[in-house]
């Protein structure tokens, strides 16, 4: 495989995008507004400066990376000569059913089609096109080029030779893959989001505040960041959503998201991207600074 199309400019899509070209690959990224792939493609700039700082790649292999990266708003374009598309659009399961339904239309039919879906099913993606088998999860971490992990999840009907090769192309991208089978969550998130909810459901019974909890996950557990920050950095409304697709996926009470976590959201408190989660980000430092409303270890709902 050498030419990958990419559908979704975001946090993850850039990331993908990004990670694909400096090994090699010819990238089309896409996404809806010329605007939103332009402050991508400043992004991956700004992250290929960070690793030219550091002393990882040089200035031509910036340089190189970026001139194999080409934008489209036009999803027909785009996708229409690719050997994998990968979509990382919005966690919203009838965005990504129309997707791949009309890439489906799109793609010759050798392509291969993945999403970098965080919990929603890979076979009920699948059923939206008529080649199940070339359907696949490939769910990266964020932030994509620094985090190693990669779950391939196989859909029901994802055939052994489609999978063989996604793992064997995570590993040219100085990945570690592993297989998984299709079920909500997965792996990652359906081990992380009960932790995630477990802990805002702590600071809203008011048994400890906020840095309290993520400084004793952060020590006691050697969590390179507490589960407050960390949900804050994945996305309150990304959390949200998972939680729910678990707690319908297995119909069990103890996925069910917190009161909490539910207000912040529909109040438009995000996290990180917002500017304001348990923490507040408005303030343009790295120090962590506890949002206004969780400064008491009371928290009023």
């Amino acid at each position: 495989m050498k030419n990958i199309t990419v559908i979704g400019s975001g946090t993850m899509g850039n990331g993908i995008a990004h990670t694909f070209a400096q090994f090699g690959y010819s990238v089309n990224l896409i996404d809806v507004s010329e605007p939103a792939l332009q402050k991508a493609l400043a992004t991956i700039s700004k992250n290929l400066d960070r690793q030219v700082a550091k002393g990882g790649i040089t200035e031509a292999d910036k340089a190189n990376t970026l001139s194999k990266i080409k934008t489209f708003t036009d999803l027909k374009t785009a996708a229409e000569g690719a050997d994998l598309v990968i979509e990382a659009a919005s966690e919203n399961v009838e965005v990504k059913l129309k997707i791949f339904k009309q890439l489906d239309e799109i793609c010759a039919p050798a392509t291969i089609l993945a999403s970098n879906t965080s919990s929603i099913s890979i076979t009920k993606i699948a059923a939206a096109t008529k080649r199940a088998d070339k359907v696949i999860g490939m769910h990266f971490m964020n932030p994509v080029p620094v985090m190693k992990l990669i779950e391939v999840i196989r859909g029901y009907s994802t055939s052994d030779e489609v999978c063989k090769l996604i793992m064997e192309t995570s590993k040219k991208l100085n990945k570690i893959p592993v297989e998984v089978n299709d079920y909500p969550g997965f792996v990652a998130n359906k081990i992380l989001m009960p932790m995630i909810n477990e802990a805002i459901i702590t600071l809203f019974e008011g048994e400890a505040g906020v840095e309290e909890i993520d400084t004793v996950m952060k020590l006691g557990m050697a969590h390179p960041m507490g589960p407050l920050q960390l949900a804050d950095f994945i996305g309150l409304d990304v959390c949200l959503n998972i939680l729910r697709v678990l707690q319908d996926g297995y119909g069990n009470p103890k996925y069910a998201p917190c009161p909490l976590l539910v207000n912040m959201v529909m109040a438009g408190h995000m996290g990180a991207k917002s500017g304001k989660g348990f923490y507040d980000y408005s303030g343009g430092t790295k120090d962590l600074v506890v949002a206004d409303r969780f400064k008491k270890k009371e928290v009023l709902v």
